[in-house]
């Protein structure tokens, strides 16, 4: 099968919708990320199908879960899952914080290649960052422990009237990342995730403040 039909059957088997020619783009960001990997240290992953399900399709999967249109990605690396998420929602904004430089700089460079005008990269430490208006969605994908991700990323996220969620993209469910949350933020939810073609257990942690 080849990485156009996998793409297709993944994305319907997810029940999610994307825009017209966003397809193409993601296979494009894919191409990126394989052609820029080793240079930038973005991925272990080195098969463009591995790519697919591992990091394209495990992304697009929190989408029917999450809201926007402000969406925070804390540890961005490689643009995951901020880059997915802001090629399927056009609508959004997405912001990727990621204070490695080189990775930062690949993240600008997709920007520019993809055309992707509602992604801003903002090359610093997470905690350092004052928003000028906060997030209805933070989320991280492989940033840290669950209680480092809520203490340093947690005031990014809308809590007043509308309030927003942090949600944590994690394998396992982490049992004992949770016994360590700060007690001025609360588990909201945690469900499992499936996610096509991939072999591994994935779970979304929502964590709102008290």
């Amino acid at each position: 099968m080849n990485l156009e039909s996998q793409l297709a059957e993944g994305v319907a088997a997810l029940g999610v919708s994307l825009p017209e020619g966003s397809a193409v783009r993601l296979l494009q960001y894919l191409k990126l990320v394989e052609k820029w990997g080793k240079v930038y240290n973005l991925t272990s992953v080195r098969k463009p199908e591995e790519m697919l399900s591992r990091h394209l399709l495990d992304s697009l999967a929190v989408l029917p879960h999450i809201e926007g249109p402000l969406v925070a990605d804390v540890g961005s690396g490689a643009g995951l899952p901020g880059i997915p998420l802001a090629l399927a929602r056009p609508d959004w904004h997405v912001a990727l914080f990621e204070s490695n430089q080189k990775k930062a700089v690949f993240l600008q460079q997709a920007r520019i290649e993809l055309d992707l005008k509602n992604i801003e990269v903002i090359g610093e430490r997470v905690e350092g960052y004052s928003p000028k208006e906060k997030f209805d969605t933070v989320i991280s994908r492989a940033f840290s422990s669950l209680s480092v991700y809520v203490q340093l990323a947690g005031h990014l996220c809308k809590e007043d009237g509308k309030e927003g969620a942090i949600v944590a993209m994690k394998g396992e469910s982490p049992e004992e990342e949770l016994k360590q949350i700060p007690e001025q933020f609360a588990v909201n939810k945690i469900f499992p995730v499936v996610v096509p073609s991939l072999n591994a257990k994935r779970h979304l942690v929502f964590i709102k403040r008290k």
